[in-house]
């Protein structure tokens, strides 16, 4: 989502008090339920729901023939029931027809809701929907898994959003905007080029990370010719897919089955699917789902009873109470087994508590242990839950199996998010060189870096550098082409393009787990818009001819991808292999070098040499004499090889990477 300053624990030792309000402590008295029933369950002994509302005076199912503009065939009493739920049953299955609940709180009928974990549901996700789940399943199903690896640092990530990656009409694409985009196969541009599906296998990354999927609240499914857009950072049902990206919005089933085909075509051709969950906030506040079910105990307050807004957007969900921990550990579940999800991206992840998302990672890897997760180690805005509670970035070494996206890396190689014009690293700006090694490795204890001159950073925050998600751009801000139009106004875009190969080279070999954001490597813009959350498809959409026009800027791109993939001295897993095998042998204003030594991870070069030149002029560098096969040079790319030195003194192309590999 859309982020705001980076507030750090240092930034927050001021936060607000976090003494209980009265309704902090009432809410901690309710009873809490987790069983796997709710809150709709068909069997065959009929249909049954069972709904958590601890503090309702009367509740009341509504039965629908269709997913709107239809009066209730049926009003049913819901009965009280164990732990605060209530429960309702019919003899029958009723598969086709759709249900509401209605509670009554201090006296006041509320608004009615589909509840918190409708997993179907009608367009615009007004009322749920009871469908057979078994026969939303593709042929083979049953079978169907992602990639396996071994950890999280063995994966390439592919940030793309479903609309972006398919609708402008280069891309070839038939079903534009759609999650059965994914399954063609066979697109190419207008030149011929592969794109889609191919062109992800082409490229080599090994996951895709998709944007919201679940059913979000601001695109109005009943006028998709609209053309409405966006991000889908505003959570409306989590535990159904979104209507927009289905065929068909109207039919609950449509978009269940339409959005497994997509996954198990992506498993089929070697490709993971990350998804992107927003459990920190809510689109409404008073007549969210979590409002209609069980008033006030899903958020955070602050002292005055209003809503706290760490998120930025409205409000805050509060993890740290146990039904709202429960539901977040049994969605991601939920998504992990009905649909194969094999990783998860959670915004915002600082408002969260350490405790919930360690809960979510052991869920997880119970289910599946090649299931990653990972986070923005940041927040918003403030919050009342005690810093040291927070899920944040210098909180990570607390969270064992989770990762944290580096701002550091990201904001030392091309610039400050927060202003355009700023350079960065790989940019030509001085200064940055230990914040770049900060990210380098990976966050990590090194005794060759002085993290008193990070610029993000002060410790070495990460227990391990599988804890580190590095990146330079993503969907939020001005994404890497943009950045360098705006912070580099005089160069040519061939210049920019070589800026942004040093860039991504610098993220690709870093210790950590590789990001990068879709249509980078075709050095697609967006216009300069910063955040395009709700921009129309002008801005967004990815123009797949520019997979012809800058050919050369992919095939670095891949050559890139491919290299890190052969070489496991990038995916070391300890911070101690990572002290003890990489070393940086200079340092000094616009230069970086260090090397990767003694097969490091076991890798078949006993020595791979980096050197990161983001000056403007040519730079020496002295090597050790010796059979050295060049991998990169002057803005080139061959993970076999472009040749060959003997080492000696060698001359560094301004704004680029040289790398080396040597076997012995």
């Amino acid at each position: 989502m859309k982020i705001l300053p980076v507030l750090t624990g240092i930034a927050l030792c001021c936060s607000v008090d976090a003494v209980a309000t009265e309704q902090d402590s009432k809410f901690s008295t309710f009873p809490t339920y987790n069983g796997s029933d709710l809150e709709l369950n068909v069997d065959n002994s009929g249909t049954h729901w069972r709904l958590w509302s601890p503090e309702a005076e009367e509740v009341e199912l509504l039965l629908y023939p269709t997913g709107r503009n239809s009066a209730p065939t049926k009003t049913i009493s819901m009965s009280r029931s164990d732990n605060g739920t209530w429960t309702a049953s019919s003899p029958e299955k009723l598969y086709g027809q759709f249900y509401t609940f209605r509670v009554k709180h201090n006296g006041k009928w509320l608004s009615e809701t589909p509840g918190v974990w409708a997993k179907a549901v009608g367009i615009n996700g007004e009322r749920a929907a009871i469908i057979d789940f078994s026969e939303t399943n593709p042929d083979g199903w049953a079978s169907d898994k992602g990639p396996s690896i071994r950890n999280i640092n063995d994966a390439v990530i592919y940030e793309m959003h479903h609309r972006d990656f398919s609708v402008h009409p280069s891309s070839g694409i038939s079903n534009k905007g759609k999650f059965l985009a994914m399954t063609e196969d066979g697109t190419t541009n207008p030149t011929g080029e592969s794109t889609g599906l191919d062109h992800l296998k082409d490229l080599g990354v090994t996951h895709i990370h998709i944007l919201p999927s679940y059913d979000y609240n601001s695109v109005d499914e009943t006028n998709l010719p609209a053309n409405q857009y966006n991000w889908g950072y505003d959570p409306l049902n989590y535990n159904s897919p979104e209507g927009s990206y289905s065929t068909n919005p109207s039919d609950p089933a449509t978009r269940v089955r339409e959005m497994k085909e997509m996954i198990k075509t992506l498993h089929d051709n070697g490709i993971g699917v990350i998804m992107d969950v927003v459990y920190n906030h809510t689109a409404d506040n008073d007549n969210s789902n979590f409002s209609l079910t069980a008033p006030g105990y899903y958020y955070r307050h602050r002292p005055d009873g209003s809503y706290s807004d760490a998120s930025g957007c409205g409000n805050e969900t509060a993890s740290d109470r146990q039904q709202m921990r429960d539901f977040i550990v049994n969605s991601v579940k939920y998504w992990a087994k009905e649909y194969h999800i094999d990783g998860f991206r959670f915004d915002l992840m600082a408002i969260h508590d350490t405790e919930t998302m360690n809960e979510v990672a052991s869920a997880l890897k119970e289910i599946n242990p090649d299931i990653f997760i990972y986070g923005e180690g940041w927040t918003a805005g403030d919050s009342p839950l005690p810093v040291e509670r927070r899920a944040l970035k210098e909180n990570v070494a607390k969270m064992p199996q989770i990762a944290v996206f580096s701002d550091d890396i990201r904001d030392a190689i091309k610039g400050h998010y927060s202003d355009a014009a700023d350079r960065g690293f790989a940019t030509g700006k001085e200064g940055l060189e230990e914040t770049v090694k900060i990210g380098i490795v990976a966050a990590t204890p090194h005794p060759q870096i002085d993290y008193s001159k990070g610029n993000n950073s002060k410790f070495p925050y990460a227990a391990a550098p599988t804890q580190i998600i590095n990146y330079v751009s993503c969907h939020d801000d001005l994404m890497l082409t943009d950045k360098l139009r705006k912070s580099m106004p005089d160069a040519t875009d061939k210049e920019r393009q070589r800026a942004a190969r040093l860039a991504q080279t610098i993220v690709f070999t870093s210790q950590g787990t590789p990001f990068m954001f879709t249509g980078e490597e075709i050095f697609r813009d967006k216009k300069g818009v910063h955040n395009s959350y709700k921009s129309p498809d002008s801005i967004n959409a990815i123009d797949w001819n520019l997979r012809h026009q800058n050919a050369e800027q992919y095939e670095y791109y891949k050559q890139l991808i491919k290299f890190r993939k052969n070489h496991p001295a990038f995916r070391m897993t300890t911070a101690e292999d990572v002290a003890k095998h990489l070393k940086f042998d200079k340092t000094e204003p616009g230069l970086i070098s260090y090397s990767l030594i003694d097969h490091a991870n076991g890798d078949e070069f006993k020595e791979i040499k980096l050197i990161f030149n983001g000056s403007d002029n040519v730079r020496e560098v002295k090597v050790a004499k010796g059979e050295w096969i060049i991998i990169a040079e002057d803005g080139r790319m061959n993970a076999d090889g472009l040749g060959s030195t003997k080492g000696g003194r060698l001359s560094i192309a301004p704004r680029s990477a040289m790398i080396l590999g040597r076997e012995k």
